[in-house]
């Protein structure tokens, strides 16, 4: 275990049922990427309840690695084990990114640039000038587009991609997982639902006055049988609905009031 105080980047990476993704290299490429720094980080890869053979090989993979963790969690989705993964980091940044690298980790170098002019949450991007989207199909980047711009007129404004999974934040940043009101207390699951918590984040993260900036990356669909585009899209407007209600019944304002004790 690496002491937290000289801890730079932390790399989090939820996974479930991985082993198509590991087969790929999609490991090797973290590692190779992250072997080649002057800077010390750690990785945690927060499992949310596999139910094939990953936990198994990721402990394997990464036993001759002292700065890597294996946090096994119970099946409840994305947002909970995303967030089990950044409270247990230590990184002065901490970089929360998707197990099949459809972003690869070496762009994580385009936001900690931008950590240089004091953003304390920097969100990689897929829609603003500069970004790069591979093999995507048209009726997602449809949907995604109507997507957003449902959260611009209902959350959030003036930010291009919430969705993106690839987002870094500030160790005093990270304290926004404690906040979260509508993902913040999810129950065990039978789906790999995803859903909106990057909304609600990023949300909060303009309620605690963070400064956020957001970086085009580049990015490569990958095919999944985990998301139901039509029933996650439905899940996902209601709960921009409930953000929605939680910051105008005051929700927020007493999570933040708990967390900045």
């Amino acid at each position: 275990m690496i002491d937290s105080m000289s801890v730079y980047l932390s790399v989090v990476i939820p996974s479930y049922n991985e082993q198509a993704n590991i087969d790929k290299g999609a490991l090797d490429q973290v590692f190779e990427y992250l072997s080649k720094q002057d800077y010390s980080w750690e990785v945690i890869f927060s499992d949310d309840g596999s139910t094939d053979t990953t936990v198994e090989r990721l402990i394997v993979y990464t036993a001759k690695y002292p700065n890597v963790r294996v946090l096994k969690n119970e099946h409840a989705g994305k947002a909970p084990t995303v967030k089990a993964g950044m409270l247990a980091a230590t990184g002065q940044w901490r970089l929360f990114t998707d197990f099949d690298q459809s972003t690869p980790l070496a762009e994580v170098e385009k936001l900690l640039d931008k950590t240089k002019q004091g953003y304390q949450v920097v969100i990689g991007s897929r829609e603003i000038a500069g970004a790069k989207r591979g093999k995507e199909p048209l009726y997602r980047h449809l949907m995604g587009k109507g997507f957003n711009l449902f959260v611009q007129l209902f959350a959030i404004s003036g930010i291009h991609d919430t969705q993106c999974g690839f987002k870094l934040f500030s160790d005093l940043a990270t304290r926004l997982f404690e906040q979260l009101v509508v993902y913040g207390s999810e129950g065990r699951r039978k789906d790999a639902y995803t859903g909106a918590f990057d909304v609600e984040l990023l949300f909060l993260a303009k309620k605690n006055g963070f400064k956020i900036s957001e970086v085009p990356i580049h990015w490569r669909h990958r095919e999944t049988n985990r998301v139901s585009p039509l029933k996650d899209s439905l899940r996902m407007f209601r709960d921009i609905i409930k953000i929605r209600l939680a910051a105008l019944t005051g929700k927020y304002s007493e999570m933040m009031s708990i967390t900045h004790v």
